[in-house]
């Protein structure tokens, strides 16, 4: 996908993948890059660390604001829309709050996407908007369907809609990794929803090169699947606790205490419903389940999808030792 001589907005800049994104399109010479965020002390974070590039504009703004979001999206060829409320507890506790920035702000996206004219949006969605059972999964899924009916009643609008669905990224803002090695380093004792629970995971890289992927071949509705490993909590739990133990030469024994799941926690996670796999393409190293609505697309060098759910609970997780490699590679610890 060519960025050379574009203008790229990116919604939630500042969030991991925000930050993953810009890293990857500044190498593409784009024409500009706006980030857009809330988060004033992230934007004077990022602009240290880039300086005064000519090709990076840092805008103040929250995507509930439709003016604001309007006033950035002026002349934007590409929009990634990775700003969210994420943390299942906090939107629990705070559900209007979820469907004012889930929901009203993607909904802002996708209105002034059209009347500014950008080429494609690109929304990141989540595994847990299949089949929610809380707040946050909710508005993910009612975002992802905003995206699809968008493509379906944009008029003459030139812009394509597409969403991506995303597993736990490792290594993000709010990942659990880091919350375990502080608790090895200062408790001796890691808490754990449940051992068996089980999580499809990706790598930052791969959440990166997914998104840019979905935008080079949507055609408009779809939402775009990695096909990826799925992690057992537990497993997850031994390699922190070792890798850490080691890094840091900490001799004592450390105890993991179970606490049951969270309201509104799942045991397994969903990445394609057994109604979304019967439209579905298999392109190898992901699914695309076409749009809600219109006309079905179809996609070079992909076949049709094998029916049924794709769930943690039916994916044989990896092994000890790969998460163990999987954490050495992407530097965890």
């Amino acid at each position: 996908m060519s960025f050379k001589d574009k203008k790229i907005l990116i919604i939630g800049g500042t969030g991991t993948i925000g930050q993953s994104l810009l890293n990857h399109i500044l190498l593409k010479q784009p024409n500009v890059v706006r980030i857009f965020s809330r988060d004033e002390y992230k934007q004077y974070q990022l602009q240290n660390q880039y300086g005064n590039r000519k090709d990076l504009r840092f805008l103040i703004g929250d995507v509930r604001n439709y003016e604001r979001v309007y006033s950035a999206m002026e002349d934007i060829d590409y929009v990634f829309h990775a700003a969210a409320m994420k943390h299942v507890p906090s939107c629990e506790y705070n559900p209007y709050e979820a469907v004012m920035t889930n929901i009203n702000g993607t909904y802002n996206v996708i209105k002034a996407a059209t009347i500014q004219g950008a080429q494609k949006v690109i929304f990141t969605s989540s595994d847990k908007a299949i089949s929610p059972t809380n707040t946050y999964g909710a508005t993910k899924l009612t975002a992802e369907r905003l995206i699809s009916a968008a493509q379906y009643s944009k008029g003459l609008g030139r812009t394509t809609f597409t969403s991506v669905r995303f597993g736990n990224v490792l290594g993000s803002r709010g990942s659990v990794i880091p919350l375990f090695i502080k608790q090895i380093l200062e408790n001796k004792r890691v808490t754990v929803t449940d051992l068996n629970m089980s999580r499809f995971m990706m790598t930052l890289s791969e959440a990166t090169n997914l998104t840019i992927k979905a935008l080079k071949h949507s055609k408009g509705g779809e939402v775009f699947v990695l096909k990826m490993p799925v992690i057992r909590l537990g497993d997850l739990v031994t390699v922190v606790i070792e890798e850490t133990c080691k890094k840091y030469n900490q001799k004592e024994k450390v105890e993991i205490e179970e606490i049951g799941l969270r309201q509104g926690e799942k045991m397994y996670e969903e990445l394609m419903t057994y109604d979304e796999s019967i439209n579905a393409w298999d392109m190898n190293d992901m699914f695309i389940i076409p749009g809600m609505h219109g006309k079905q697309e179809t996609y070079e060098n992909a076949t049709r999808a094998i029916h049924g759910t794709y769930s943690s609970k039916d994916q044989k997780p990896i092994s000890l030792e790969e998460v163990r490699s999987l954490f050495k590679s992407e530097n965890l610890i």
